[in-house]
């Protein structure tokens, strides 16, 4: 089950880029009834969805979303600085080994060990890309309760400020430091070896 890294060309042009979209509009329109963007009904897609854009994707062998994640570059307008900026007690992480993370989407189609074993190597696959790409640091937002899963994941994370209700939302913003030790730190906590990553970029 290999990550794929992707770069935007549309939801109508990549069948993987397209059900991951879909996929995005299932969870967080349907399900968790985020006040976002839709494509012609079918596809979650914001202003952040752009050339700049990286995303990582796990698919099953008949091309099947399983989950994914976006990653933006903090050097230019993003999540955090943009739409958030309170939720840090300083100026919001940027820099060019800085990414934030966001839409880490897990397909409502899984079960319940399906999930766990996914949200693990989305995990690893997001260490992995900063490891091979010069990134030192990862930002983002999150809802309390995978806020308090990230933090608890064995990497070193910090929260940049304190939580806050938005829109009847607890949210609230982290830093990660990723080095070499970090793999290490996620294997001890369970999250352990991952397939290499294969891009498409």
């Amino acid at each position: 089950m290999p990550v794929t890294i992707l770069r935007s060309t549309g939801p109508s042009r990549d069948l993987a880029l397209r059900a991951m979209f879909e996929a995005r509009k299932r969870v967080f329109v349907d399900l968790l009834k985020w006040d976002v963007p839709v494509l012609g009904g079918r596809f979650e897609v914001d202003q952040f969805d752009d050339e700049h854009a990286a995303y990582l994707v796990l698919s099953d062998d008949e091309g099947r979303h399983l989950a994914s994640a976006r990653l933006l570059p903090t050097t230019r307008p993003h999540i955090l600085d943009s739409l958030f900026p309170f939720l840090c007690a300083g100026p919001p992480p940027a820099g060019a080994n800085c990414l934030e993370i966001t839409r880490f989407c897990l397909d409502r189609r899984l079960r319940a060990a399906e999930r766990r074993d996914l949200r693990d190597r989305l995990v690893l696959a997001i260490a992995h890309y900063a490891l091979d790409h010069g990134i030192r640091t990862y930002c983002g937002v999150a809802e309390f309760g995978w806020y308090q899963q990230i933090l608890a994941m064995g990497w070193r994370c910090r929260p940049l400020g304190y939580p806050r209700i938005v829109d009847g939302r607890t949210l609230g913003a982290l830093e990660i430091e990723i080095d070499g030790a970090t793999l290490a730190l996620l294997a001890r906590h369970g999250i352990g070896t991952l397939e290499p990553l294969a891009s498409a970029a």
